[in-house]
């Protein structure tokens, strides 16, 4: 089969042949049908992320089920599946503790799995490596919707918006008339913004380096828009009466927007971080700013969602028309097409790039 692999950190990716094992015991063989090119993907390639190479890309996809090894009893073949990259154990600590996304068998960047056409061992994004035609996961990784669930909106519920959403629904819980100021509209950000929407956020501000995101946060719900420059802090506060969000969500990674995040938030309101940063890039805070105020920091961990319980759930309001993602495919493209995908990320431009498999 083919797939796109990264060969070495900041190296032009490559679309080759690569060699998956065997259907193993407890291990379903999944044909991808629709692949989402999310930005963990470009860290990863890039080197902000650390990960062994060479490196199968892609996480956020669905298709059907072609082949189940022995022991499976949790889906079959022809069962539409979303791809979940952080299947839960059920029994560590955390599990049963319902945190099933701090599961302690996950957090790897990615897991040895197969081969390249030359023979090199080959590791798999998150477990996955979905921007290829098949992949090869464990059981508990595969998530079945309903067949009628169209295969590009599927995708997307695996990662970007079960990360958006969840942030905004399960993580700070925004309540109706909360103000709310979402940095960074990627697919992530886009969906928390219409999820901030949806639980009726009075004030829902879209922030994003690029101008042209102004429509997409229209589309996604947000009733503002601004750029993120060196005026964002005081344009957020101009907008909430001088106090700030009561929660701000940043989905990009980055210590500056971080700061951003956590200046443009009222006392005692809630900073959430979902975007994955690098290591080196520290976040500074006084001891006295901290206290004074009374601000929560935290992060969201897949939008501290339980995939077995959300995806259905979010596939269900996708085909009562309560949940719409159509402003989140910007761009479609085929497996060769994906490197220029990546360099339309790079640039910041769009939301999502879905690619289509036949």
């Amino acid at each position: 089969m083919r797939g796109v692999v990264a060969r070495a950190a900041d190296a032009p990716l490559r679309v080759e042949p690569v060699e998956l094992p065997e259907t193993g015991p407890g291990q379903v063989r999944v044909g991808i049908r629709a692949s989402g090119v999310c930005h963990s993907d470009l860290s990863m390639a890039n080197g902000t992320l650390a990960a062994p190479y060479p490196l199968l890309l892609g996480h956020e996809a669905a298709g059907v089920v072609e082949e189940v090894g022995d022991g499976v009893d949790r889906v079959s073949p022809g069962d539409h599946v979303v791809l979940n990259w952080a299947p839960a154990c059920r029994s560590c600590w955390f599990c049963r503790r319902d945190e099933p996304w701090l599961c302690r068998r996950n957090g790897a960047p990615a897991v040895a799995r197969g081969h390249t056409e030359d023979g090199r061992p080959l590791h798999v994004t998150l477990g996955l490596g979905a921007l290829a035609e098949q992949v090869l996961v464990p059981q508990e990784a595969a998530v079945v919707v309903p067949p009628e669930l169209p295969f590009p909106a599927a995708a997307l519920l695996g990662c970007a918006v079960l990360t958006g959403v969840g942030a905004v629904r399960r993580t700070v819980r925004v309540a109706a008339g909360d103000s709310v100021a979402v940095i960074g509209l990627g697919g992530v950000g886009l969906s928390a913004v219409a999820a901030a929407r949806a639980a009726g956020a009075g004030v829902v501000i879209g922030v994003d380096v690029a101008p042209t995101k102004a429509e997409l946060a229209a589309a996604a719900g947000a009733t503002d828009f601004l750029l993120a420059d060196d005026s964002l802090v005081r344009a957020v506060r101009g907008l909430t009466g001088g106090r700030g969000v009561d929660h701000a969500v940043e989905c990009v990674g980055r210590s500056a927007t971080i700061r951003s995040a956590w200046q443009s938030t009222r006392r005692g309101g809630q900073v959430v971080v979902v975007g994955m940063g690098g290591k080196e890039d520290i976040v500074g805070l006084s001891a006295l700013d901290i206290f004074h105020s009374a601000r929560t920091l935290r992060s969201s961990v897949y939008g501290s969602s339980d995939p077995d319980r959300d995806v259905p759930e979010l596939a269900r309001a996708v085909l009562d028309g309560t949940l719409d993602l159509s402003y989140l495919v910007t761009d479609r493209a085929t497996l060769d097409e994906v490197p220029a995908a990546f360099a339309r990320m790079a640039r910041g431009e769009g939301a999502r790039t879905v690619v289509q498999f036949d």
